[in-house]
């Protein structure tokens, strides 16, 4: 168990500003439906460089809802990677859809282009691409294919808010994107999440669903019945003091990314000399705002001391993780798909390989280079145990 005096995996970052916009939400006495919710939504399309914002109570709920929109369901094909969070394949198996996944790029983490226009089939929908780790690399080459083979293009930046490839935002490459906002991300509203689009036929389609199947912009109280339904909807409604939250830390968001920037900056500079490591890529045109920071082991490293080093860090009161386990090898995608070993080697190889350090804006010199210390001793004893 760590101690107080840990260095954590991730920690948000909370300000005076937060916490009055929250008490003035509650004492407003509006604790869903209301300004805040529209404010937040305002302010992130607009960092996305989109139209319209719908927000929702989670990433996943964004993504579901965008499937249901968009028409998905089954006997529907959605191309997706294999090297993410589960939800971004899990949002397909909701629809009655399925997942085709392709090998990664090894350089981005991204899908593998080529290996995204040799699996498009009579029955592929829509492509669902995501920003691994907030990298928008191939971004705009889905994009091109997509256009190309009239398919959806669905971007998953939720982990991406604030991130730019040749000038382009994060979450305007697609028909829509969506945004996360849990406690690691670069903003949060503690849980949270935001569709964008330029489209609002589409955007309107989601409030609905996000809202019981109500139509877009009923509330309650309002003329037309609270309780007629339009369509089969959910409750993925974000509250007005979770919103609250998000109005404070865009406005802080620039200061933010700032900060991470500089974490991310010293940690290249304290691990580039660790030739056992292989560091972030940031591609050129690349702007990026950090998610987290994964590192990952060469390859002559296996997937059992990658998870003794990650053991050793954790036992030293240093937080982190293997970011990602592939989607594939899941055992509930096992049981259901019959995915096995192999099939994706370059996502599977990395994902052995892959180290997430602790990563959040207050984050001190003196704790990355604690952090980079007990990670080359960890390192050190495998190579002592060979």
């Amino acid at each position: 168990m760590m101690s107080d005096q840990s260095i954590p995996l991730s920690k948000p970052d909370i300000s005076a500003l937060e916490e009055r916009l929250v008490l003035e939400t509650l004492r407003s006495g509006r604790l869903s439906i209301g300004p805040m919710v529209e404010r937040f939504e305002a302010g992130v399309a607009e960092a996305a460089g989109c139209a319209h914002g719908v927000a929702v109570n989670s990433g996943t709920s964004g993504l579901h809802a965008l499937l249901l929109a968009l028409g998905i369901g089954p006997g529907d094909e959605v191309i997706t990677t294999p090297f993410s969070f589960i939800a971004s394949s899990n949002c397909i198996a909701f629809v009655g859809a399925t997942p085709v996944f392709v090998d990664i790029d090894p350089g981005s983490l991204n899908m593998d282009p080529a290996a995204v226009e040799a699996a498009i089939g009579p029955r592929t929908k829509a492509i669902l691409a995501v920003e691994a780790f907030g990298n928008p690399v191939h971004m705009d080459t889905y994009a091109r294919i997509a256009a190309r083979h009239e398919l959806v293009l669905i971007e998953d930046a939720c982990e991406a808010l604030g991130t730019t490839l040749a000038g382009r935002k994060a979450g305007s490459f697609g028909r829509a994107a969506v945004f996360g906002f849990y406690p690691n991300k670069q903003i949060t509203t503690g849980e949270g999440g935001m569709i964008v689009t330029d489209d609002e036929v589409l955007a309107d389609q989601c409030r609905s669903i996000r809202n019981q199947g109500r139509a877009a912009g009923q509330v309650s109280g309002s003329q037309g019945s609270w309780l007629t339904h339009e369509r089969i909807g959910y409750n993925f409604r974000l509250s007005e003091v979770s919103a609250a939250i998000g109005v404070a830390q865009l406005q802080r968001f620039d200061s933010i990314v700032e900060a991470r920037r500089r974490v991310a900056d010293n940690y290249m500079q304290r691990l580039m000399g660790v030739p056992e490591l292989v560091l972030p890529t940031v591609a050129s045109g690349v702007k990026p705002s950090w998610f987290v920071f994964v590192v990952r082991l060469e390859t002559r490293f296996a997937e059992a001391e990658r998870d003794r080093i990650i053991h050793g860090l954790r036992a030293h009161d240093v937080g982190s993780a293997a970011y990602f386990p592939c989607i594939h090898l899941q055992p509930c995608y096992q049981r259901k798909y019959g995915f096995r070993k192999g099939e994706f080697p370059i996502a599977e190889s990395v994902s052995h390989r892959t180290i997430a350090l602790p990563f959040y804006a207050g984050l001190t010199t003196r704790d990355i280079d604690l952090v980079a210390q007990t990670l080359e001793v960890m390192i050190s004893r495998e190579h002592l145990s060979r």
